[in-house]
């Protein structure tokens, strides 16, 4: 007969316990519906613009002579490149924000990865006071 209570005994014990997880279980918070992300959409990289188009593209469009544009852009490359490899952030629009992420030197090179924020055509930071609807009316 000791024996008999003994394994009642163990019996109840194991009951209360299952008793008290499935009311942990019936008191626990919801788990959360699993969310759809897309998948940021892959950069095809187009043809790449070399100096020679730069110079032949800002000839085009700003009409000035190609012997006075060259020394320009090139001059202004050299100051963008100086001021990349400083790892200074550049604010240059309509092209863009650009910072320098990380940069690894190599023997013969420095790799530089940059962050670029391009603005939306048409969208402006910041209403200028002339474009700023007047309040006194």
């Amino acid at each position: 007969m000791t024996t008999t209570s003994k394994k009642t005994t163990t019996t109840k014990k194991t009951t209360a316990r299952k008793t008290t997880s499935s009311t942990a279980r019936k008191t626990a918070a919801p788990k959360a519906a699993p969310v759809v992300v897309d998948a940021p959409a892959p950069v095809v990289s187009g043809p790449v613009m070399n100096k020679k188009e730069l110079i032949e593209a800002v000839v085009a469009r700003s009409g000035i002579k190609k012997k006075d544009a060259k020394p320009t852009i090139e001059a202004m490359l050299d100051v963008l490149g100086e001021a990349l490899a400083e790892g200074r952030e550049l604010n240059l629009q309509p092209m863009g924000k650009i910072k320098v992420k990380r940069a690894k030197e190599l023997a013969n090179a420095k790799v530089m990865v940059t962050r670029v924020r391009q603005s939306k055509p048409g969208a402006s930071a910041a209403p200028t006071p002339e474009t700023a609807p007047e309040a006194a009316e």
